[in-house]
């Protein structure tokens, strides 16, 4: 047996597409648009491990996702959690849980996905903005 992928749905691909690529940091490994379906799939994965991918599906008829925290969340190890936090804040994403340990933060997807991010290897030093950076909604 071995993990292929985590599926999640999203409402709007590019919305989704600027959060996973662009602010998290992910690469397209592929993406296949199936007319006769009316939906999209998009692989992503982290640079240089694709063994550990994310499919986001989007049917092209809208359709109301409700989420729950049954779900829980998708997790990332990052080299500096400050930075990824930083490039994330950059991009307009509400970094809901900061790391004000130097060790884990919490952020949502535009779908409400939550994405843990933990540092590599040993804790970072706790460090300003973030030591003091209270809680945002739910994580």
């Amino acid at each position: 047996m071995k993990y292929l992928h985590t599926m999640v749905r999203v409402t709007d691909l590019e919305a989704s597409l600027r959060f996973y690529r662009d602010a998290l940091g992910l690469e397209v490994l592929s993406r296949r648009d199936v007319p006769q379906g009316r939906f999209t799939l998009v692989f992503l994965a982290a640079p240089g491990d694709s063994t550990a991918q994310i499919e986001l599906t989007h049917n092209w008829d809208p359709e109301a996702y409700t989420g729950g925290r049954n779900f829980g969340h998708v997790a990332y190890a990052v080299d500096d959690i400050y930075a990824a936090c930083q490039r994330l804040a950059d991009h307009g994403v509400t970094i809901a849980r900061p790391p004000r340990d130097g060790r884990m933060a919490f952020v949502r997807s535009p779908d409400g996905i939550s994405i843990e991010l933990l540092q590599a290897g040993a804790p970072l030093a706790s460090a300003e903005p973030w030591a003091s950076m209270p809680n945002t909604g739910t994580w």
